[in-house]
Protein backbone atom coordinates (compact mmCIF):
# COMPACT_ATOMS: atom_id res chain seq x y z
CA UNK A 1 0.00 0.00 0.00
CA UNK A 2 1.15 3.45 -1.12
CA UNK A 3 -0.10 6.32 1.06
CA UNK A 4 0.94 10.09 0.54
CA UNK A 5 0.71 12.00 3.70
CA UNK A 6 0.40 16.06 3.92
CA UNK A 7 -0.33 18.54 6.36
CA UNK A 8 -1.14 22.19 6.45
CA UNK A 9 -2.07 22.94 3.07
CA UNK A 10 -3.96 26.43 4.36
CA UNK A 11 -6.23 26.82 1.47
CA UNK A 12 -6.64 29.18 -0.06
CA UNK A 13 -4.13 31.58 1.71
CA UNK A 14 -1.07 28.92 0.10
CA UNK A 15 -2.80 26.36 -1.29
CA UNK A 16 -3.84 27.72 -4.78
CA UNK A 17 -4.56 24.72 -6.70
CA UNK A 18 -2.99 21.49 -6.42
CA UNK A 19 1.00 21.75 -6.57
CA UNK A 20 2.80 20.34 -9.69
CA UNK A 21 5.28 19.05 -7.20
CA UNK A 22 2.31 17.43 -5.24
CA UNK A 23 0.75 15.88 -7.89
CA UNK A 24 3.25 14.30 -9.26
CA UNK A 25 3.46 12.50 -5.87
CA UNK A 26 0.06 11.22 -6.11
CA UNK A 27 0.34 9.09 -9.22
CA UNK A 28 -0.29 5.31 -8.18
CA UNK A 29 -1.63 6.36 -4.47
CA UNK A 30 -3.83 3.86 -2.36
CA UNK A 31 -4.45 6.20 0.28
CA UNK A 32 -4.19 9.67 1.10
CA UNK A 33 -3.36 10.96 4.71
CA UNK A 34 -4.14 14.56 5.62
CA UNK A 35 -3.04 15.84 9.26
CA UNK A 36 -5.29 18.77 9.28
CA UNK A 37 -5.30 22.35 8.42
CA UNK A 38 -6.82 21.97 5.09
CA UNK A 39 -8.82 24.81 5.92
CA UNK A 40 -11.36 24.41 2.89
CA UNK A 41 -12.57 21.43 1.47
CA UNK A 42 -11.98 21.91 -2.10
CA UNK A 43 -8.75 20.92 -1.14
CA UNK A 44 -9.92 17.25 0.21
CA UNK A 45 -11.78 17.46 -3.46
CA UNK A 46 -9.15 17.52 -5.59
CA UNK A 47 -6.90 14.87 -3.47
CA UNK A 48 -9.92 12.26 -3.92
CA UNK A 49 -9.52 13.10 -7.71
CA UNK A 50 -6.08 10.77 -7.10
CA UNK A 51 -7.28 8.57 -4.26
CA UNK A 52 -9.05 8.29 -1.36
CA UNK A 53 -8.71 10.09 1.43
CA UNK A 54 -8.55 10.16 4.99
CA UNK A 55 -8.14 13.50 7.28
CA UNK A 56 -8.79 15.48 10.84
CA UNK A 57 -9.58 18.49 11.78
CA UNK A 58 -6.92 21.46 12.27
CA UNK A 59 -6.88 24.49 14.46
CA UNK A 60 -7.69 26.69 11.44
CA UNK A 61 -9.79 24.27 9.53
CA UNK A 62 -13.32 25.56 8.46
CA UNK A 63 -16.68 23.75 9.95
CA UNK A 64 -17.22 22.86 5.80
CA UNK A 65 -13.95 20.16 6.65
CA UNK A 66 -15.61 18.63 9.58
CA UNK A 67 -19.17 18.30 7.30
CA UNK A 68 -16.75 16.56 4.91
CA UNK A 69 -16.13 14.45 7.30
CA UNK A 70 -13.36 14.57 9.32
CA UNK A 71 -12.50 14.02 13.17
CA UNK A 72 -10.51 15.37 15.94
CA UNK A 73 -8.43 12.09 15.68
CA UNK A 74 -8.77 8.47 13.56
CA UNK A 75 -7.28 5.62 14.19
CA UNK A 76 -7.08 3.09 10.87
CA UNK A 77 -5.57 -0.18 9.88
CA UNK A 78 -3.71 0.13 6.72
CA UNK A 79 -2.83 -2.93 5.61
CA UNK A 80 -2.50 -4.69 8.84
CA UNK A 81 -0.18 -1.93 10.13
CA UNK A 82 -2.08 0.30 13.13
CA UNK A 83 -2.01 4.13 12.23
CA UNK A 84 -3.35 7.13 14.22
CA UNK A 85 -3.55 10.80 13.56
CA UNK A 86 -4.05 14.04 15.13
CA UNK A 87 -3.53 17.49 14.70
CA UNK A 88 -1.42 19.03 16.87
CA UNK A 89 0.78 16.74 19.07
CA UNK A 90 1.39 19.32 21.82
CA UNK A 91 4.91 20.22 22.74
CA UNK A 92 7.87 18.82 21.15
CA UNK A 93 9.07 17.61 25.06
CA UNK A 94 7.27 14.52 25.51
CA UNK A 95 5.79 14.28 22.44
CA UNK A 96 6.42 9.94 21.51
CA UNK A 97 5.02 9.22 25.08
CA UNK A 98 2.41 11.53 24.94
CA UNK A 99 1.06 10.03 22.05
CA UNK A 100 1.93 6.81 22.72
CA UNK A 101 -0.44 7.08 26.03
CA UNK A 102 -3.57 8.62 23.75
CA UNK A 103 -3.14 5.97 21.07
CA UNK A 104 -2.14 2.92 23.18
CA UNK A 105 -2.40 0.41 19.90
CA UNK A 106 -1.15 2.63 16.89
CA UNK A 107 2.41 1.84 15.80
CA UNK A 108 2.46 4.55 13.82
CA UNK A 109 1.26 8.23 14.50
CA UNK A 110 1.07 10.70 11.78
CA UNK A 111 0.57 14.50 13.19
CA UNK A 112 1.22 18.11 11.42
CA UNK A 113 0.87 21.82 13.03
CA UNK A 114 4.19 22.48 13.46
CA UNK A 115 5.15 22.47 9.60
CA UNK A 116 8.33 21.09 10.41
CA UNK A 117 8.79 17.75 8.88
CA UNK A 118 10.02 14.89 11.29
CA UNK A 119 10.16 11.03 11.44
CA UNK A 120 10.87 9.42 14.77
CA UNK A 121 11.18 6.24 16.78
CA UNK A 122 11.28 6.36 20.32
CA UNK A 123 9.82 3.94 23.09
CA UNK A 124 8.62 1.31 19.91
CA UNK A 125 6.31 3.86 18.36
CA UNK A 126 7.30 6.13 15.17
CA UNK A 127 5.46 9.40 14.94
CA UNK A 128 5.79 11.21 11.40
CA UNK A 129 5.31 14.36 10.91
CA UNK A 130 4.91 15.46 6.55
CA UNK A 131 5.47 18.90 7.12
CA UNK A 132 3.68 21.12 4.96
CA UNK A 133 3.48 21.19 0.80
CA UNK A 134 2.73 24.85 0.37
CA UNK A 135 3.68 26.64 3.48
CA UNK A 136 7.53 26.03 4.82
CA UNK A 137 8.22 28.60 7.64
CA UNK A 138 11.59 28.36 8.23
CA UNK A 139 12.51 24.99 7.00
CA UNK A 140 14.84 24.57 3.73
CA UNK A 141 11.80 22.97 1.70
CA UNK A 142 7.86 22.20 1.61
CA UNK A 143 7.74 18.84 2.26
CA UNK A 144 5.30 15.60 2.09
CA UNK A 145 5.72 12.15 2.94
CA UNK A 146 5.54 8.64 1.41
CA UNK A 147 5.01 5.26 3.09
CA UNK A 148 4.78 2.04 1.69
CA UNK A 149 3.28 -0.56 3.95
CA UNK A 150 3.14 -4.07 3.45
CA UNK A 151 1.62 -7.34 5.64
CA UNK A 152 1.48 -5.19 8.75
CA UNK A 153 4.75 -3.58 8.44
CA UNK A 154 5.98 -0.06 7.26
CA UNK A 155 8.63 -1.00 4.89
CA UNK A 156 9.68 2.90 3.88
CA UNK A 157 8.35 6.27 5.18
CA UNK A 158 10.18 8.83 3.36
CA UNK A 159 10.16 13.11 3.63
CA UNK A 160 10.44 14.07 0.58
CA UNK A 161 11.45 18.02 -0.52
CA UNK A 162 9.22 19.77 -3.12
CA UNK A 163 11.19 21.89 -5.38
Amino acid sequence: MRVVVLSDTHSPRFWKGLPDAVAAHLEGADLILHAGDVCTAPVLKALEQWAPVRVVMGNNDLPEVAQWGAPETLEMDLAGLQVAMIHDSGPAKGRAARLGRRFPSAELVVFGHSHIPMDLTEGGLRILNPGSPTDKRRQPHRTLAVLQIDDGRLISASILPLL
